[in-house]
């Protein structure tokens, strides 16, 4: 009987020391109050009452700040384009918070999305965004803006005086030439002079700021109806020279968006002159508004456009009109 009983005890003593050892130890996690208060302020490079969405050159220093944060990431979005990809960057923390300067760089004015979020302890966070509008405007290369427009004004004519001057190929990355059609010495004149009498006129007004001016005494050069890229042009009727007084508008230079790649033979410089509007066109009637600079120097300019007839390349060249 005692030895039963010594057994029954000792089998208990072993089940309560194994149920001792797999008892779970517990642990507190401290303070896990998240960051609060989190603020973003944004001060653009350039902003006054003249221009509230800055001076042209995209900079934005942003400073954000929350209490109890002990990291950041932030992210930006164009807000016309908003998506779940919204790519966030760890920013390194500093006595005064988060601090970026950033240079947003989609041409115009533009309205972003900043993201931020604040990280406290255990993994705790807080989010917070701002919107904004930046103006940016493509700095070109200062030789280039000389060139093309004496750093005051500049006017340009076709050069009808040498084979090639006007002549299209395929709108393909892979082709850099007029290798369809290629215009001889003077051969618009006779049906179509107003190519020769019209007159581009670029202006510089500031660092960041340009216009084009038309003269077109007797006319646009260009196709009609929906493949005129002109205001004033008759519905219908053959490729020619039609009665338009001329106008003006704004442009601006950007990176040219081809796809195209010079080589030794055809170099580009990889700019575009952007038209603003239907008022004017260069050389052309007939042609889209971006319009790629392959060559330019102070004497000569060779131009790429896409045409309004689907799949076409136009090449122009010009030189100063004296």
């Amino acid at each position: 009987m005692n030895k039963k009983i010594s057994i029954i005890l000792g089998l208990f003593f072993v089940f309560a020391a194994i149920f001792t050892a797999c008892k779970e130890e517990e642990y507190t996690m401290g303070d896990l109050t998240k960051p609060s208060n989190l603020v973003i302020t944004t001060t653009l490079a350039g902003q006054n009452t003249a221009n509230p969405y800055g001076d042209g050159s995209g900079v934005v220093n942003i400073v954000a700040k929350a209490n109890n944060a002990l990291a950041y990431k932030i992210g930006y979005s164009v807000i016309s384009k908003l998506d779940n990809n919204l790519d966030l960057i760890p920013v390194p923390n500093t006595p005064e918070g988060l601090k970026v300067v950033k240079k947003f760089s989609e041409n115009g004015e533009v309205a972003y999305r900043i993201t931020v979020i604040a990280y406290g302890k255990g993994g705790t966070s807080t989010v917070a965004t701002k919107d904004i509008t930046v103006k940016y405007v493509y700095e070109a290369d200062p030789i280039l803006v000389t060139n093309l427009t004496g750093n005051t004004s500049k006017t340009w004519k076709v050069d009808q005086s040498v084979a090639g001057h006007f002549g299209v190929g395929p709108w393909s990355p892979t082709s850099l030439t007029p290798e369809w059609w290629s215009a001889g010495v003077n051969e618009k004149v006779a049906c179509c002079n107003c190519f020769y009498t019209a007159r581009f006129t670029f202006k510089q007004i500031d660092k960041f700021n340009f216009s084009l001016q038309l003269s077109t005494p007797d006319g646009a050069f260009t196709k009609t109806g929906s493949l005129a890229s002109v205001t004033g042009i008759p519905a219908s009727g053959d490729e020619g020279c039609y009665g338009y007084g001329g106008g003006a508008s704004v442009f601006k230079f950007m990176d040219s968006t081809s796809g195209i790649v010079g080589t030794a033979e055809n170099p580009t410089t990889g700019t575009s002159i952007v038209l603003e509007g239907n008022n004017t066109y260069i050389g052309y009637g007939s042609l889209k508004k971006e319009y790629e600079i392959m060559q330019i120097t102070p004497d000569y300019m060779y131009l790429r456009v896409q045409g309004t007839e689907t799949g076409n390349a136009w090449y122009i060249k010009l030189i100063p009109a004296l």
